[in-house]
């Protein structure tokens, strides 16, 4: 997910909690563990300061949002809350690691994936179900806060009745992106999932052989097709991969590539991420 909506998570878990009898020390102190642990994963971003091997897309989303170090981020941050406030209370821990978990767990959910199961498998997982962006998490956090504003009283019922309609919302969505995934699926293709910023409406990515086409889909329309497109799949990419370090590494990142090779570039990137003539990861070298 995007910043934002991590940031919007931290703030519905603060708000989740019943702080009638917090001291103004002790909301800071969970205040500053919901939305931190909601970010800290992201922390990876930093590797590209000293990335001079084109292994970004890599590192971001890879050890930082495994699953298996969510323990240590929550110590972290229980023992940053003991420093700053000599606080010590283990719901701060809880809190932490529920906030990574959730930070971690929800970028499995979009077609960038995560590495969540690192360093004992090292493949990306993404299910391509939630866009990420997603505005429709926005606006139940947003219904909750001005909810609360209104009756403050109720603060932590709205937003843990928030946190139920996301957990629908991302059920609903994952199961109509199962049934779209399976009704393509065949035993000479490969195919993606990517999840448009309007609910209940996917980009599913065909590959066979050197053709790749794209549909707009959803399980209440017939498909339509978006792009057709026709990877040069016999082309020589030792070239690339050397002037280009990025593009080995987005073509072991990504589940399956489109290779162009004409008079003027040589070049990769990943069909998931293609919007109007263009993707968004897109590695390439021109030619003399």
């Amino acid at each position: 997910m995007d910043t934002i909506t991590h940031t919007l998570f931290g703030a519905a878990l603060y708000g989740s909690l019943d702080k009638q009898n917090f001291s103004k020390s002790q909301k800071q102190a969970f205040f500053i563990t919901a939305i931190g642990a909601s970010q800290i994963p992201d922390i990876d971003v930093v590797s590209q300061l000293w990335d001079t091997e084109g292994q970004y897309q890599m590192w971001h989303r890879g050890i930082t949002h495994s699953i298996f170090l969510a323990p240590f981020w929550a110590l972290l941050f229980f023992l940053i809350i003991w420093a700053l406030f000599r606080y010590k209370d283990r719901k701060i821990f809880w809190l932490a690691l529920i906030g990574v978990a959730i930070h971690n767990t929800s970028d499995l959910f979009n077609a960038w994936g995560t590495g969540f199961l690192e360093p004992f498998l090292n493949t990306r997982i993404t299910f391509g179900t939630i866009s990420i962006i997603d505005f429709v998490f926005w606006t139940i956090i947003g219904i909750a806060f001005f909810a609360s504003r209104k009756n403050p009283g109720k603060a932590p019922h709205n937003y843990r009745l928030a946190w139920v309609f996301m957990i629908v919302h991302v059920t609903l969505q994952s199961i109509q992106g199962y049934f779209l995934y399976e009704q393509y699926k065949t035993e000479n293709n490969q195919v993606a999932l990517s999840a448009s910023f309007i609910p209940w409406h996917f980009q599913i990515i065909d590959k066979t052989d050197s053709q790749v086409h794209i549909y707009s889909d959803n399980i209440f329309m017939k498909p339509k097709l978006e792009y057709s497109l026709e990877s040069k799949e016999d082309a020589d990419l030792e070239e690339l991969f050397a002037k280009r370090p990025e593009a080995r590494t987005l073509y072991e990142w990504s589940p399956f590539v489109v290779v162009v090779d004409d008079e003027k570039q040589l070049g990769i990137y990943d069909p998931r991420f293609y919007r109007n003539g263009q993707s968004f990861l897109f590695e390439y070298i021109k030619k003399n």
